[in-house]
């Protein structure tokens, strides 16, 4: 079983995903569930995680009848408001759908960086655990720190960090990201995707070898159990086509056992994500 741990869908509104750029005019587009399948069986992948790229409920309704449509989105990665007192009804409309798996806030937009710490925020994580969803820390390298103390306070809540944190690929600068993803790495209930990693190099100018120093790193902090493949796709497209991106990540893996290659192209998503696999 292979499975796409990140990627996202959406019917372009420019109202709604302000945050692309003039640079972004790729992905200013639908990009839609039908656009995805042939590339997943391009590579023999059998499914995805879908996460969310609007910070609304609707969004989570969407995602998830999408995943009621196609049998190849195994998991959705939703949104909800975890500081609003509304969020027991939220979770108890949301989480009996079977493909709800996750949560996530776009931690990296907020101006302040220590959002992820206010008391409101964590009343919310703290309500996760008992329904099984997993949290998705979208970060930045200057919040690491902060995303260690959140970790540290809930240890029985499974967290999965997002892109590698976003070091400096480009200008190869990835310190102190080295030393705080290795900081963070140490509590065992966070995982980490290798996702991401192509919009953080130059831009269709990188070479296989630019993602080695992080990669080497990423392995030596969370071992082969806690690491899982994802293509970020449609965002990879800024910097890399949907194969390039993932075989980044695939061929880095050759020189592990094949049930390391196997947990991280697939079997270590399906159980942090605490997918059914019939």
């Amino acid at each position: 079983m292979r499975i796409d741990a990140h990627q996202h869908f959406w019917r372009y509104s420019p109202i709604e995903h302000t945050w692309m750029s003039d640079a972004m005019g790729v992905l200013k587009q639908d990009y839609l569930p039908e656009n995805l399948y042939p590339l997943l069986a391009g590579l023999r992948f059998d499914g995805c995680i879908a996460v969310q790229a609007r910070q609304s409920l609707e969004e989570t309704r969407w995602l998830l009848e999408l995943a009621d449509r196609y049998d190849f989105i195994m998991g959705v990665v939703g949104w909800l408001d975890l500081r609003s007192k509304d969020l027991p009804s939220q979770l108890e409309r949301f989480a009996r759908h079977p493909k709800l798996v996750g949560v996530r806030h776009v931690l990296q937009d907020e101006p302040d960086d220590t959002f992820m710490l206010q008391p409101e925020f964590h009343r919310g994580i703290a309500q996760l655990q008992q329904y099984d969803l997993a949290y998705d820390l979208l970060l930045f390298p200057k919040h690491l720190p902060f995303a260690s103390k959140l970790v540290a306070e809930f240890p029985n809540q499974q967290f999965i960090l997002d892109h590698i944190a976003k070091p400096g690929i480009a200008d190869g600068n990835i310190s102190p990201w080295s030393e705080d993803i290795s900081e963070l790495a140490t509590y065992p209930n966070i995982a980490c995707k290798l996702s991401g990693m192509v919009t953080e190099a130059k831009w269709n100018q990188w070479r296989p070898s630019d993602f080695l120093p992080c990669l080497d790193i990423v392995f030596k902090a969370f071992g082969p159990d806690r690491l899982m493949v994802g293509s970020d796709w449609p965002v990879c497209l800024l910097s890399a086509n949907y194969e390039s991106a993932m075989e980044i990540v695939i061929d880095y893996l050759q020189q592990f056992p094949a049930d390391t290659q196997a947990a991280i192209l697939g079997s270590n998503c399906a159980r942090l994500y605490r997918i059914a696999i019939a």
